[in-house]
């Protein structure tokens, strides 16, 4: 080996052509780690959320609109017949279910005749505790319900009777008979009154079960005190205008 070509012990000998055309190893590339050297610890996935942080995420409904303000109590002011508040200085007629001096015609369906009975029974004790003697009372039972307003308009136009009671039960059934029969009931009975000027008390039940009929068979009470306190005030009215 000549002066020129030698090198020193440890220095690395000159690279030749050959090598030179050789691409040394990319840099970036990570050589691995000798044995014995702590292994790195794969990250750990993030914890999920605990439910109460789930909860607070969640968006809250918005409150519903507060609905509309209540109106106030009125006050009773002044004079207070019934349930009715009529300032003081306003003239008040106001009927009182007596029966003194009353006649009084009832018509009664006999159809359901078991709730019929009981509401007949419930406004003849009505009448008695009013003051009606029996002798004053007319009794006139019909078929049923519907032809109770032609029943009520006999009576009332004889003129010899206070007011009139209508008094029966209509039970919804699974035809259109009870829209029929119910509706039909209710205006020829207002229609009687209408066209006699004699009060008539509406004392049908229109019910959808027998239950309903039989917790509702003492309301021929309420019909037969109607009817006294309705014949008191047309009785009031007819003396007002005779004065006048």
């Amino acid at each position: 080996m000549s002066a020129t070509e030698g090198f020193w012990p440890g220095e690395a000998p000159p690279a030749t052509e050959e090598q030179e055309d050789v691409q040394e190893p990319d840099a970036t590339v990570a050589e691995p780690e000798p044995l014995g050297w702590p292994q790195p610890h794969e990250e750990e996935p993030e914890a999920e959320p605990e439910p109460e942080a789930q909860q607070a995420s969640v968006a809250e409904p918005e409150p519903a609109e507060a609905d509309e303000a209540e109106e106030p109590e009125i006050v009773p002011v002044g004079h207070v017949p019934g349930e009715v508040d009529i300032p003081d200085g306003v003239a008040v007629l106001e009927g009182s279910p007596s029966g003194a001096d009353r006649t009084v015609g009832i018509v009664v369906s006999r159809f359901n005749g078991e709730i019929s009975n009981r509401l007949l029974e419930s406004a003849l004790e009505a009448l008695a505790a009013a003051g009606v003697a029996e002798e004053r009372i007319t009794v006139m039972p019909v078929p049923g319900a519907f032809e109770l307003p032609i029943g009520a308009m006999a009576l009332a136009k004889t003129r010899r009777y206070s007011c009139v009671v209508a008094l029966g039960c209509v039970v919804r059934g699974e035809t259109a008979h009870f829209e029929y029969v119910a509706g039909e009931a209710a205006s020829g009975l207002q229609l009687a009154g209408l066209e006699t000027g004699v009060p008539v008390a509406f004392g049908v039940l229109t019910v959808d079960t027998a239950e309903q009929a039989e917790a509702r068979a003492d309301r021929g009470a309420d019909a037969a005190r109607a009817a006294l306190e309705m014949a008191d005030l047309f009785s009031q009215v007819r003396q007002q205008a005779k004065a006048q």
